[in-house]
């Protein structure tokens, strides 16, 4: 099976990547003529999984729930059969579409999506909806405001360009194995989390303990208040830095341009604080996954400003740095923090919280030793599931180049 560039005067319905065995334009119609959107269904089953809008992330299935017909939504009408696409005709949904090939139980899915049956051959229709060129055309056809969407008659019409059936075979086959691979990388990728998650609660529950090199098990973990162990930083950015810092829950404490790809600062930053590399942040808006809001350290840059929002401190030698960091990602300050945030007073997403309270709230550790060899262990997974990571953007980097040269 080779692959090669065909270098063509009328470029026009040829695409620029292909199959050596294959010559010739693509066939151009409308999608209409290729398959049929929303058929009528059958009379639902008395139960079966229901997709709706939330379902499919990255064309996998996400979650698998049974219900009763009598209790599903009414949108629940499209009843499945193998080798239906879903595609999701509401914008902020649009690249979460779902092939569908399995018939081993009753799946209907949401009227949110349009539900398309083909005589092409069904992973290559599946792919060449997920290719910018039609992806393109949906988007100018969407309207709304809060939710644009397409309607189902407008799909239709959208002109789309087919080879023959065995090159789409070739085709289908060939994306699909890329598929495949980020599947079973997306799968490694949620078992180390799911690893590292189990094994993070067992560790801070004291429940699995490290030894020292004669050894023995290292002594009880001890409680702390903050200001033990740390000293906040009130430094005052009077060299004028201009890396303005912002917490991220993915990326750490990332500056603003690279975030934001503009700066959402004030223009004189000599008033904020200045950090330097190791320091911690503390974010008192709490957002999706870090209720009483989060925790950073810079490692990033040498140095970067943050906005006196924050409350910004440095360990001393008590502590390990890379141990407070995986501490601060296990959420176990949160019940200290919530202890001393003012009843009712969050005030436009900030908890109200004092800086002499916030840094009475206690902390248990270990001693700096066991610290060590916990944050090494927990650092070990982190490196597995980054290279993990980069083998699957790596991929779908691969995969969208190949989308843009083998489809027209």
């Amino acid at each position: 099976m080779k692959l090669r560039f065909k270098m063509q005067k009328d470029k026009h319905l040829i695409p620029k990547l292909r199959f050596s065995e294959f010559e010739g334009k693509w066939r151009q119609k409308k999608l209409k003529d290729y398959t049929v959107i929303n058929p009528r269904n059958e009379v639902l089953p008395n139960s079966f999984i229901y997709i709706d809008l939330e379902s499919v992330n990255n064309g996998v299935l996400l979650k698998e729930e049974r219900i009763l017909k009598k209790e599903a939504p009414s949108r629940a009408q499209r009843l499945l059969q193998e080798n239906d696409i879903l595609y999701q005709t509401v914008r902020p949904y649009q690249k979460n579409n779902y092939f569908f090939n399995n018939l081993a139980i009753d799946y209907v899915a949401s009227t949110g999506y349009a539900q398309i049956r083909t005589s092409q051959n069904p992973r290559f229709v599946y792919q060449y909806l997920n290719t910018h060129y039609f992806v393109n055309k949906v988007l100018l056809r969407c309207t709304g405001t809060s939710y644009p969407a397409i309607n189902s008659s407008d799909l239709s019409q959208i002109k789309v360009s087919f080879p023959p059936l065995e090159e789409q075979q070739k085709i289908a086959n060939f994306i699909t194995a890329i598929d495949t691979r980020l599947q079973i990388l997306e799968k490694k990728k949620a078992l180390l989390e799911q690893y590292k998650k189990g094994v993070m609660q067992q560790i801070f529950k004291q429940k699995i303990r490290f030894k020292n090199e004669g050894g023995e098990v290292f002594p009880k973990w001890r409680k702390y208040q903050l200001l033990e162990i740390a000293d906040r930083i009130k430094t005052k950015n009077k060299i004028d830095n201009q890396n303005v810092l912002t917490i991220s829950a993915q990326l750490g404490l990332v500056s603003q341009l690279e975030y934001f790809n503009k700066s959402v600062s004030s223009k004189n930053l000599t008033g904020y604080y200045l950090l330097e590399k190791d320091d911690f942040a503390y974010n008192k808006s709490y957002s999706n996954g870090y209720p009483m809001g989060a925790f950073k350290r810079l490692n990033k840059y040498d140095f970067g400003v943050v906005s006196t929002l924050y409350i910004c401190f440095r360990f001393n030698e008590k502590v390990s740095l890379d141990f407070m960091e995986q501490y601060f990602e296990t959420g176990l300050q949160n019940q200290e923090i919530e202890k001393v945030a003012q009843e009712g007073a969050r005030n436009h997403g900030l908890l109200n919280i004092g800086v002499n309270d916030f840094f009475e709230i206690d902390l248990k550790i270990p001693c700096v030793e066991e610290q060590t060899k916990i944050a090494n262990f927990l650092s070990a997974i982190d490196k597995k599931t980054t290279l993990v990571n980069e083998q699957i953007e790596k991929t779908k980097t691969y995969k969208k180049g190949l989308l843009q040269q083998m489809f027209v």
